[in-house]
């Protein structure tokens, strides 16, 4: 096995862009392994700095703070895909600082379009898109990929914002609303029987390593529950990670990459989008697995060999928004086995995340029906 020459080691600082709690999640593993954590965010007291040994409080694009955290860290990681890669680069030619993930992962990510011909080129499969600038190609695009389709911004955008569903003529001038935005992906309508995510972690010397795949259920576009295993048949897993794997070869990834997949009727996988980071879906696997997506991102930035993870007991894990938060704090005075996560966020909202809670289980329809019993998330 490879292993890089120029290890981040334990007692050295890691930076990360963005104090969200997927920044906390990895501070919390790398800081189990030793290492010191600097944060750059522009709110204050955010999820990461609360975490953190200190916290540059400034805008994401600000070259100066950047600088500064550069300085003050031997690595760079960003937690999020909406940072500036323009002034990632300009930071990482002025300042002698290692950052393994690189831009590209980000300037394809950050960009729909970008994202769905990096994949066509892949080989991966995915559902007929078009580019969309006016009202004329929206048309134009409709008359080929045929109703119901999907109109997405092609930057920004999550949780179902910036896109709209059209089933019929009469969605077109709503949907045109969208082009005030500028470029737009129309895409063809999967008619999926599940969702499904994957988690893949790639090091700067090629090794690869997929986590259990995730089966997602959403509720108004926001993730409400991840059940692993994906209760799918072996053959659709094994796609699920070989999908996985060519994505993070084709990418030269380093770190963890999140991959959405569409499962249809017949069988099919279809890709859907990358997140390039730790993913909600795989939150999982801090209790679940031997190593969690967390510390698979740690040990790759840092130049480590990457550990096949082993999924030590089946799970559900269930987020917890700003309308469930109260309640499912409860849950660790009424379900002491269940583990219940607290982003630190300040101001409960409702759509919000504001954490998340994962259930070991043996029985998952038991467990399902448990969560169902409890009336938090209805």
């Amino acid at each position: 096995m490879t292993i890089l020459s120029n290890l981040i080691k334990p007692g050295s600082t890691i930076g990360i862009i963005g104090g969200g709690q997927l920044g906390r999640m990895m501070a919390f593993s790398a800081k189990e392994r030793g290492y010191r954590i600097a944060v750059l965010d522009p709110t204050p007291d955010c999820p990461t700095a609360q975490v953190a040994d200190w916290h540059i409080e400034a805008a994401y694009d600000d070259l100066d703070a950047l600088k500064e955290l550069a300085e003050r860290s031997d690595v760079l990681t960003y937690e999020f895909e909406n940072v500036d890669a323009e002034t990632i680069d300009r930071v990482q030619n002025e300042v002698n600082i290692a950052i393994p993930q690189g831009t590209d992962l980000l300037l394809i990510t950050q960009n729909r379009l970008s994202e769905k011909d990096f994949l066509k080129k892949a080989g991966i499969p995915i559902a007929s898109y078009a580019k969309i600038e006016t009202k004329a190609d929206l048309i134009d695009a409709i008359s080929t990929l045929g109703y119901p389709c999907v109109l997405k911004t092609i930057r920004g955008g999550y949780d179902g914002k910036g896109q709209s569903v059209l089933k019929s003529d009469s969605d077109i001038a709503e949907a045109v609303s969208l082009l005030g935005n500028g470029i737009c992906v129309l895409e063809e309508w999967v008619s999926f029987k599940k969702e499904l995510s994957i988690m893949v972690a790639r090091n700067e010397s090629g090794q690869v390593v997929t986590m259990p795949v995730s089966e997602n259920i959403h509720y108004d576009n926001i993730l409400l529950k991840s059940i692993v295993p994906a209760r799918v048949s072996d053959e659709t897993l094994n796609e699920a990670r070989l999908i996985a794997e060519t994505i993070a070869e084709k990418m030269a990834l380093v770190g963890v990459l999140g991959v959405e997949l569409f499962f249809t009727e017949s069988g099919e996988i279809y890709a859907n989008e990358l997140a390039p980071r730790p993913h909600n879906s795989g939150h999982y696997s801090i209790e679940a697995c031997s190593d969690s997506q967390f510390d698979l991102h740690i040990r790759a930035i840092c130049g480590y060999p990457l550990p096949e993870v082993e999924l030590l007991k089946p799970a559900v894990m269930v987020n917890i928004l700003g309308e469930h938060f109260e309640k499912a704090l409860e849950l660790n005075s009424s379900q002491p086995k269940w583990h219940v996560h607290d982003y630190g966020k300040n101001g409960v909202k409702v759509g919000r995340k504001m954490g998340h809670v994962t259930i070991l289980t043996d029985a998952i329809e038991e467990t399902l029906r448990t969560i169902d019993e409890t009336k938090i998330w209805n």
